[in-house]
């Protein structure tokens, strides 16, 4: 039988069909393990076109022509065509084969055949058709079998690992499993040879050699997707991939590797719910800590069941909010801020936190669409460092599970104030009051929550109408002027604010000249009724610009 679910050009000239026409090799003997995938019979002088590649050609030489050059011609068409061998029967159009057709065939690398016996093509034909066809069917039983002996291992225990071994071992190649980004999970290797190469270098060589090439697998690679536990139709979990190490992986061991993909994907499916429900559970924790549910001496063992081991240092509470394209955050009953949101990826938010280096306890809170996190510092000192490592992570692990929607703001992470187990819960709630606080905030890798109680309290009075009605007073005239005259003077406003009223400073910035700058603050001026050098008028004017996020007509 053939490598590649066909037979082989020395298999088909076997088969009683053609050995009955006493076959000549006269070019290519060497190359008659090339891989017969179907067999065709016909006289036209085109029919390469006709051809798909991998076939045995049968003919009676009618259609080869009578001038060399026509011979020639006609075997070169064929080759580059990529048929397996070309059949000749004699008799009917020649004795011999010409000399320029067989010396073509050699040039092009091209098996050629004569059959010295009239044989009916037809006989031949079925009777090849037969072995490809009973050649996949092996090949298929070949796959079943290793798909059997995947199921039973995973039935038993053995997990993904013995997965990957089985097919490692099928294939006598490193078999490596991957997630969609080309993060290496699991790798096995076929066998126990001490000899053998280290899958992890092998791996390590495969992923510099693909990046070189920015894209695709390794050259003569098995490459097999693992579908479902992504964030959307036809996602990609991860990737198996057979690499050509000990030899090239054939047609059998991709079947072989769709079928085991389809048991890891329920594999990693069922591990990601598991993981997405512990991560809810966690996620209850740190709600009922923040709400004052659990007390303080009973939080830590309540920690160390979920996996949690802090040490002796502070704690470090992050929320992280997902954006939602300009809808303001609602309250729930408990008082804490909602967002409606999908799921949440705790599978992949932790695998980025991995990185971070202390001790993590996340939860997730999908209906809210936050994301509460417990970090173990070794001291207050680390709080900083260890801030811009979450921060970067949490927002890795968004992009990466695609939750980032055009036009809708980015995720917000606010870090809070390190403490014991005493102070943890009022400061996860302070973090995440403060998260829903910071919307329309300019984009930060994180807030300090310590840095935000203005803006926290301008946000807890957001209902409350003396808000709205003090924002009015005091900037009122300003909106109406932006609604329907150019220039916008808010922009000038806010800018001349935050710069402390520096002239220079706040011209630099907007890009305008001195006299330009002075005309659009005395128009400001004029329009509010008020001295722009008054301290109080400024608090005031700095206090309606932060309130302003949280009412109507901001």
């Amino acid at each position: 039988m053939g490598t590649q679910g066909g037979i082989t050009v020395r298999r088909a000239l076997e088969l009683p069909g053609l050995r009955d026409g006493l076959p000549e090799v006269v070019a290519c003997g060497e190359a008659l393990d090339r891989t017969v995938r179907w067999v065709h019979a016909g006289e036209a002088p085109n029919i390469a076109s006709l051809l798909k590649g991998g076939e045995l050609l049968l003919t009676t030489g009618l259609a080869l022509g009578s001038r060399p050059a026509e011979q020639r011609a006609f075997v070169r068409r064929l080759a580059d065509r990529g048929i397996a061998a070309l059949v000749v029967e004699l008799g009917a159009r020649f004795d011999r084969l010409p000399p320029a057709l067989v010396d073509a065939a050699r040039t092009a690398g091209l098996p050629l055949v004569q059959l010295h016996r009239e044989v009916p093509f037809v006989s031949v034909t079925e009777e090849i058709h037969t072995e490809i066809v009973n050649g996949h069917y092996a090949l298929l039983r070949q796959a079943e079998e290793v798909h059997r002996r995947c199921t039973e291992a995973l039935l038993g225990g053995g997990g993904v690992e013995r997965v990957l071994r089985i097919l490692a071992e099928f294939a006598g190649n490193p078999v490596f499993l991957e997630t969609a980004e080309g993060r290496l999970l699991y790798a096995a290797a076929p066998g126990q040879d001490p000899a053998a190469a280290d899958p992890l270098e092998v791996w390590t060589g495969l992923r510099g050699r693909r990046a070189a090439r920015a894209a695709g697998p390794p050259a003569g690679a098995v490459l097999v997707d693992v579908a479902g536990g992504g964030h959307g139709t036809g996602a990609v979990r991860a990737r198996l991939v057979i690499p050509a190490v000990a030899a090239g992986p054939l047609p059998v061991h991709r079947l072989a590797a769709e079928r085991a993909a389809g048991l890891l994907a329920v594999v990693l499916m069922q591990a990601r719910q598991e993981e997405e429900l512990a991560a809810r559970g966690r996620g209850d924790f740190l709600t009922d800590l923040a709400e004052g549910r659990i007390r303080a001496e009973d939080a830590p063992a309540r920690a160390r069941v979920l996996g949690f081991r802090p040490g002796d240092g502070p704690l470090l509470p992050v929320v992280m909010r997902l954006g939602q394209g300009g809808t303001a955050g609602r309250e729930s009953g408990a008082g804490l801020p909602t967002a409606g949101s999908g799921a949440l990826p705790a599978g992949v938010l932790l695998e980025e936190l991995a990185s971070v280096g202390v001790p993590v306890l996340l939860g997730v809170r999908p209906v809210e669409g936050r994301v509460p996190v417990l970090l173990g510092l070794r001291s207050e000192a680390e709080r900083t460092a260890v801030a811009d490592r979450v921060a970067a992570a949490l927002r890795a692990g968004v992009a990466r599970a695609g939750l980032e929607r055009p036009g809708a703001p980015p995720p917000v992470v606010v870090v809070g104030v390190a403490g014991g187990w005493a102070a943890a819960g009022a400061s996860l709630r302070h973090a995440a009051e403060t998260a829903a606080a910071a919307r329309g905030l300019p984009d930060r890798a994180w807030y300090d929550a310590r840095r935000l109680d203005i803006d926290l309290l301008l946000w807890r009075l957001r209902e409350h109408p003396d808000l709205a009605a003090f924002v009015d007073r005091a900037i009122g005239p300003l909106r109406a002027h932006d609604r329907s005259a150019r220039p916008a003077l808010l922009p000038t406003l806010e800018t001349y604010l935050a710069h402390a009223g520096r002239k220079a400073e706040t011209a630099r910035e907007l890009h305008l000249n001195r006299q330009t700058l002075y005309n659009r603050l005395g128009r400001i001026s004029e329009l509010l009724g008020t001295d722009l050098d008054d301290p109080q008028t400024v608090l005031a004017l700095s206090l309606a610009l932060r309130a302003r996020r949280h009412t109507p007509g901001a």
